[in-house]
């Protein structure tokens, strides 16, 4: 048997979910996402969240985004996040999760600097409108936009925000609406594509190989083990943390990388240790069975050691196999 394909009768997967994540990496599907929005005005908002965080915000051109971390003084990460430069104003997005910590950092840090905060989370709704066909459903000229562009569009009579993101796998996007706006929006949203449920986006993140802060990406880590080299940049200056990650950079690696693994045999749960000879050599943090044209598959994302992390090669713990895979799981999206 070919590692990471499950026999069907072991794993059941519910047809609606099977029907959810073909949408996604074939046709198109919408969902909402919980979201929180930061505004930072103020004459001093560039040079100060260039200091705070691990990617370039000085050079970043009006109507484009980045994805960053914000870190602890010992480089371990707090927090990760998305700027988006709106002229007037830096908009900060990230998961609602983290809003609250996100803002205790801001509040720290802002000490004789002229940056003002909003937090604007009861103000949108967001949506995720993601699949090949998802700049179809969005007209216009949505599949004209680069990767973590930002612009203001019509759709379906109300004005929004659209933003193109920056998963590699397949086109995906996302609608930021007022909320007194959103379920009108919605329902014309499901007019032109399926609503996809809560499980579904979560199983075609593993499949894409994105972390996910809380879950793959903790407070333990630092930058270069998650594999994120699109939040670091390297040529921008100071920031809070950035003698740990400079340091990293100069000695050439770290010992732990974030990595892929396809999964045959008894079915981990996160936090799962990989041994060999005797020895934990990986950490499971998200685990998934995936419904894909070859088959069931399960797949797991973790940390492993560097030495030991060579793309296919396998480890056996129990009653567990696991194979070593590149992210993202390729052949999932080419069928």
């Amino acid at each position: 048997m070919q590692v990471g394909l499950q026999d069907e009768q072991t794993v059941a997967i519910p047809a609606e979910i099977r029907k959810e994540f073909q949408a996604l990496t074939s046709g198109c599907g919408v969902f909402r996402l919980d979201r929180a929005h930061v505004a930072l005005t103020g004459a001093d908002r560039v040079r100060w969240l260039n200091g705070m965080v691990t990617n370039n915000i000085r050079d970043l051109a009006i109507g484009q985004g980045i994805y960053a971390f914000l870190l602890n003084p010992q480089g371990k990460i707090h927090a990760d996040l998305y700027a988006f430069n709106r002229g007037e104003s830096i908009l900060v997005e990230t998961e609602s999760t983290q809003v609250e910590t996100i803002l205790q950092i801001f509040d720290r840090y802002i000490i004789m600097d002229e940056v003002e905060v909003e937090n604007l989370t009861a103000k949108f709704a967001v949506f995720g409108v993601v699949g090949p066909k998802s700049a179809e459903v969005l007209g216009g000229d949505a599949g004209d936009m680069r990767p973590l562009s930002i612009s203001n569009i019509h759709l379906s009579g109300f004005e929004v925000t659209v933003i193109r993101g920056d998963n590699p796998c397949v086109p995906n996007y996302e609608i930021w609406v007022e909320a007194q706006d959103a379920q009108q929006l919605w329902n014309a949203l499901l007019e032109r594509a399926p609503e996809i449920h809560e499980q579904t986006p979560e199983i075609f993140r593993l499949a894409c190989g994105i972390p996910k802060f809380g879950a793959d990406i903790r407070q333990k880590d630092l930058p270069q083990e998650t594999g994120q080299e699109r939040a670091l940049n390297f040529n921008k200056g100071c920031y809070v943390g950035q003698e740990i990650v400079e340091r990293i950079r100069s000695r050439g690696a770290v010992h732990r990388m974030f990595t892929g693994f396809e999964v045959e045999g008894a079915i981990p749960s996160p936090g799962f240790r990989i041994q060999h000879e005797g020895k934990d050599v990986a950490e499971l943090t998200s685990v998934a069975t995936l419904p894909t044209a070859e088959g069931v598959r399960t797949v797991a994302l973790g940390y492993g050691r560097r030495e030991l992390m060579a793309p296919g090669k396998e480890y056996v713990t129990g009653e567990t196999r696991v194979r070593v895979a590149a992210l993202p799981f390729a052949r999932i999206f080419s069928n």
